[in-house]
């Protein structure tokens, strides 16, 4: 088994180790990049990881991260980098852990990440939040990887037949991408720590209104609410507003029960064609 193989597993892509007081090291895969950078959402599993390490060491029983909100200050590169994790507080229902990826003196992205714990099969009190309309799993069209999206790999990607006319240089009204998601890193199924990763797989949502490939994320906020079933997650991303070169963009994952299990929300920016 080569290299490359035995680190095709997001577990084993973002897994942290111990650097000293407060501070863990990763090796930034070459699998899960855009453009040659590290995917948001494989770093978002990364600095959680950290996160929860960290909160164990400090007395934390949290083993869920509810949300974490990441600021990209500048794209990281591959390779060796660490995470310095400080963890703000520590309570019973919930832990509070900011964590900044580093490499060398710069700074690359800084989270803060909100610990908790999420029920096996605990009710829903209420819920406002229902799937939406996708065309079966049959009949929808695979995404093969895209230009510099090694990520891409990782997945198995169906988009809904109504939302892949940028895919054949055709332009939708709508600025939406959705159908379904499995994980394709041959370890494991969707879990409440991988669906970070999900939050941010899907391509953008810009592309089906003619933007370019280039939109770098600024900020991504992921939430996850429940513990993910079975193989196939639904997906949904659009976009809000696009305006002044950026666009804001958000996300929802449903798992086979039909259950709110995940979503995010991210400003990045934004290119389409000069000739327009």
């Amino acid at each position: 088994m080569t290299s490359t193989e035995t680190g095709r597993a997001l577990r084993d892509a973002a897994a942290v180790e111990p650097a000293g007081p407060g501070r863990w090291r990763v090796e930034l895969s070459a699998l899960y990049t855009v453009m040659g950078r590290p995917n948001g959402g494989y770093l978002q599993c990364v600095m959680t990881n950290a996160a929860l390490a960290a909160g164990s060491e400090a007395g934390a029983k949290h083993v869920h991260a509810t949300s974490i909100t990441t600021n990209f200050v500048h794209a990281a590169d591959l390779g060796p980098a660490q995470v310095h994790v400080d963890v703000r507080r520590v309570g019973r229902d919930v832990s509070f852990v900011h964590a900044t990826l580093c490499q060398g003196d710069d700074v690359k992205s800084e989270s803060l990440v909100t610990l908790g714990l999420l029920g096996e099969d605990s009710p829903a009190r209420y819920i406002d939040a229902t799937p939406f309309d996708v065309a079966p799993l049959e009949e929808c069209h695979a995404i093969p990887e895209g230009a510099g999206a090694t990520f891409m790999q990782m997945l198995d990607l169906r988009l809904d037949p109504a939302c892949v006319g940028w895919w054949f240089g055709e332009r939708s009204e709508r600025a939406e991408v959705k159908g379904w998601m499995r994980l394709n890193d041959g370890q494991a199924r969707w879990d409440a720590w991988s669906v970070l990763f999900a939050c941010d797989a899907m391509p953008p949502a810009t592309m089906a209104v003619g933007s370019s490939g280039w939109v770098p994320t600024l900020q991504l906020t992921s939430y996850v609410r429940r513990i993910p079933r079975g193989e196939w997650l639904r997906v949904r991303q659009w976009c809000v507003v696009i305006a002044d070169g950026s666009v804001d963009e958000r996300c929802e994952l449903f798992d086979v029960r039909g259950e709110l299990v995940a979503g995010s929300s991210q400003l990045a920016m934004v290119r389409f064609p000069t000739t327009e």
